[in-house]
Order: structure tokens, then C-alpha cells, then sequence
């Protein structure tokens, strides 16, 4: 037979026989453990009775209470905590309402329910498809995390805990980041919102917006946007701007530069005035016995206001040497 076949029969290293004698007898021992605990908690409320009121116990931090059940841990050689947690469970399970089969850990989990009849009801039923209690079902039955994630939102559950440290959350979501159909399942939404959180930095920012803005797509689409077009040629003046200062305060041929370019702007003027009498002159023609739409002459129009406002402040910067533009001109110029 082969190996794999032989295999199949086994748990572990043992068959599923013997696995199933372990079971028997550590069943066993877990029942007269969890009766020993249980004999603890009682004892434990014997000496100290649990004193509650409005379902939490006023006393448990009383010096006294603390103080005996501590005495009584050190002398059975266990933790305080441990006694302490065997009281509180021996107190939400009278002696009639515990249920053999069923361990001290079960018990104690199921024990938070806070209404008596729902939780003496529950014990007696386990998980739909099981035959007994185990760990992980209580702490379903309650809402608590479980050890062995089953369902998407308990896996989703497991990994929040695990990365509660931020450090361990940063590595975590990197290595998310990376996987194309993890990040294809993403709402677009939630997409945009990890990469606003992620570049909030004004460093990183400028990096990806660099990077984003070489994509041609990308760029189209960024420039469709009204705000982010007028940004980014706000920025390209604000750099120039920054530039030319930087020259003219440090570069000893600044002066001789700026005479020149005083020609150079003069000409540039010229040039533009040419160019777009040259382009009227070739358009107009042609619109010979067309009658245009409403919406196209009422684009027209807008764009021909732009033009007459922009021709004045030429008039006005030649004249005055005054660039100023003003509220109304600068919508106009912006296309508000």
C-alpha cells in the first residue's frame, strides 16, 4: 500500500485509533480538572461571596476582598488572578446549572452572558452541526475573537489584533499593497483615501504626484480638472517666478540680462498680437454663411470678452508698466 494511503488513517503520528483512546482519556482528565476548578471558585466564594450591585461587584477591589483571595492563592500555589477568575465563574454557574462534558473554559466564556436564562439556555445547546462545546464556539456564541479564524470577517478580525502595533501594521499593509488582486478588489473610494492617508507628507506627495503626471493617461485626465490645471500652471509661474529672483540676486549679469529681455518681451508681445491677428484672419473667412448654435455662440462670445480684456491690459502694461490684474480679469483670464 502506499505511503500517502497508510497516511490517511493516522492523526498526526498515531492512528486514528490510538487518537481516538488519547481523546477518551484526556476527556477525562479535562472533567476532573474542570470539577477541581470549579471546587476552587467555590471555596473561593466561600470565604469571600461576591458582593454585586447592578451586576458588578462593588467589593472586588475592596482591600480586604483582595487581600484574602490573595492569601488563599499563595497558599494553594496559584496566581491570584487564576483564583480570582474561578470565583467569578463558579459565581454565574450554581452547582445545579453546570453541565458535565462541558470544560471550566467553556464555562467561563459562556459565563459573560449577562442574562441568566439565556446563558443557562445556552450551554445546553451547542453550535448548529456540532456535538459538543468547544473553545472557539463559545467564544463565538459571545462575539470574542477565536484562536482558529474560520469565517472572512474572524480571518479579518486576526489580523487587526495582530497588527495593533503600528510597525507590524505598516509592514502588514505594504505586503497587501504589493499583491495586484488584493488591490484589485479595493473600492476605488477606499483607494483614493489610502493614498491621500499615505501622502500626507508633502515629500512623498510631490514623489508620486511626479511619477502619476508622467503617465500620459494620467495627466490627461488630472488636466481635465479645472482646480488641478490651474495649480499646476500656477506652480510653473511661482517657479519661474522663484527662478528669475534667484538670478537676479545672485548672478553678477543680471542687469545687462534684464535689458535684454526687456526686447525680448517686446518682441514676444509683438509676436503674439501677429499671431493671433494672422489665425482670426484665416478662421473668420471661413465661417461664411454658417449660422452657429446657441451654445457655440455663447462660448464664442465668452471667449471673445476674454480677448478684449486681455487686449486692454496690454494697453494698460504698455502705457503704465502696470501688470496688475485684478479680481475680474483674472476669472476672465481663467475662464470662470
Amino acid at each position: 500500500m502506499p505511503e500517502e494511503s497508510m497516511n490517511t488513517d493516522r492523526v498526526g503520528s498515531v492512528s486514528s485509533s490510538r487518537y481516538e483512546q488519547i481523546v477518551a482519556e484526556l476527556r477525562e482528565i479535562v472533567e476532573n480538572q474542570t470539577r477541581g476548578q470549579f471546587t476552587i471558585g467555590d471555596y473561593a466564594l466561600e470565604i469571600e461571596p461576591m458582593r454585586e450591585v447592578g451586576g458588578q461587584e462593588r467589593g472586588d477591589e475592596l482591600f480586604t476582598v483582595k487581600e484574602s483571595l490573595f492569601r488563599l492563592a499563595e497558599d494553594i500555589g496559584l496566581s491570584y488572578s487564576s483564583v480570582k477568575e474561578t470565583r467569578w465563574t463558579a459565581s454565574r454557574w450554581p452547582r445545579e446549572r453546570r453541565q458535565s462534558g462541558v470544560s471550566f473554559t467553556v464555562h467561563k466564556i459562556l459565563a459573560v452572558i449577562a442574562d441568566e436564562r439565556e446563558r443557562f439556555a445556552a450551554i445546553l445547546t451547542p453550535p448548529e452541526g456540532e456535538a459538543r462545546w468547544t473553545a472557539d464556539g463559545a467564544r463565538r456564541r459571545v462575539g470574542r475573537q477565536v484562536d482558529r479564524p474560520v469565517t472572512p470577517q474572524e480571518k479579518v478580525s486576526a489580523i487587526h489584533t495582530l497588527a495593533r502595533d503600528e510597525d507590524v501594521a505598516a509592514v502588514v499593509t505594504t505586503d497587501f499593497l504589493r499583491r495586484p488582486t488584493v488591490v484589485a478588489q479595493v473600492k476605488r473610494e477606499d483607494k483614493v483615501r489610502v493614498v491621500e492617508e499615505l501622502t500626507r507628507d508633502d515629500h512623498v506627495a510631490a514623489e508620486v504626484t511626479t511619477g502619476l503626471l508622467r503617465r500620459p493617461d494620467v495627466a490627461f485626465r488630472a488636466m481635465r480638472d479645472d482646480t488641478a490645471r490651474h495649480q499646476v500652471n500656477h506652480a510653473q509661474v511661482e517657479r519661474g517666478r522663484q527662478a528669475r529672483e534667484h538670478f537676479e540676486e545672485t548672478n553678477p549679469v543680471a542687469p545687462a540680462v534684464r535689458r535684454i529681455e526687456r526686447s525680448v518681451e517686446f518682441l514676444d508681445l509683438v509676436t503674439a498680437c501677429h499671431a493671433f491677428v494672422a489665425a482670426a484672419g484665416r478662421v473668420v473667412p471661413g465661417m461664411r454663411d454658417r449660422q452657429l448654435g446657441d451654445d457655440e455662440r455663447t462660448i464664442v462670445h465668452e471667449n471673445v470678452a476674454r480677448v478684449r480684456a486681455t487686449l486692454d491690459w496690454i494697453e494698460t502694461a504698455v502705457d503704465t508698466g502696470r501688470v496688475d490684474v485684478d479680481g475680474e480679469l483674472a476669472r476672465l483670464l481663467q475662464g470662470e
